[in-house]
């Protein structure tokens, strides 16, 4: 049972209403990923302190809160707000440490070598392309601009089947192969600088690419929180699909 302002709202109630919306589903793996989270932690001895919440807590009152939060009043006043209490909110801060603590534990001597041997993903090249319908008009182009009879960003601009790519003549943005389709992504992978590649085909349309320059991606901190969060989040996903699939056997076993 719930009390909000002076509005009591049943257990039940705000089951239905996550049922209701889809979302039940999503806040159980969530609180199975946190079981988890804390019996890998138990048995690999990681714990977080009581000392590591408060300083994790200081954090985000200063960077997230520095306005609402700066003084214990106004924590106290702010977590009324949100229906929790300061036990509470310590509890979600041990939770996000003890998640870092484990992903660090299991795969921070895996981040190099993902970034190294997935690299190509993580590079950047601005690209530019131009769709057009009809396959004789792709080709037309292609041997126009292989010619210099008139320029890519010229043809973009004069026949591209997109409005908003032709006012910016064909430029697509700095992107990774990650954005594309996987045809044309191994097309790019392979794309000498500035020179002009197609016509593909594919639902859109026939196209023509030009890279004008690849950007190779760094492994700065930022990057390797991302990997090491990607390769914690997969594991997670396989641990709780080992858990249901063992779940679902004792069940069947227990039913016959």
């Amino acid at each position: 049972m719930v009390n909000f302002s002076g509005i009591v709202i049943q257990l039940e109630e705000i089951i239905n209403f996550l049922k209701q919306e889809m979302l039940l589903k999503d806040i159980c793996q969530n609180i199975l990923h946190q079981k988890i989270i804390e019996k890998t932690a138990q048995e690999r001895s990681i714990t977080v302190t009581s000392e590591e919440i408060q300083v994790e807590a200081d954090k985000i009152r200063y960077a997230k809160y520095a306005k609402l939060l700066n003084k214990p009043l106004d924590i106290r006043t702010w977590l009324e707000e949100q229906m929790v209490t300061l036990n509470d909110w310590e509890a979600g801060i041990r939770a996000n440490l003890l998640a870092q603590k484990l992903a660090e534990h299991l795969f921070a001597q895996d981040v190099e070598s993902f970034f190294a041997q997935n690299r190509s993903f993580f590079d950047k090249f601005i690209l530019y392309q131009i769709v057009v319908d009809y396959e004789i008009v792709a080709k037309k182009l292609f041997y126009e601009i292989r010619d210099r009879k008139i320029s890519f960003f010229e043809a973009a601009y004069l026949y591209d089947v997109d409005e908003q790519r032709r006012y910016k003549c064909g430029y697509e943005g700095k992107l990774s192969l990650g954005n594309l389709q996987p045809d044309l992504a191994a097309m790019v992978l392979k794309a000498p600088v500035g020179e002009i590649l197609g016509p593909f085909k594919t639902e859109h349309g026939y196209h023509l690419l030009m890279v004008e320059k690849f950007i190779p991606d760094q492994l700065t901190s930022e990057k390797r929180q991302e990997i090491l969060e990607q390769l914690f989040k997969e594991w997670l996903a396989r641990e709780l699909k080992y858990m249901l699939h063992i779940s679902y056997w004792v069940h069947k076993q227990d039913y016959h």
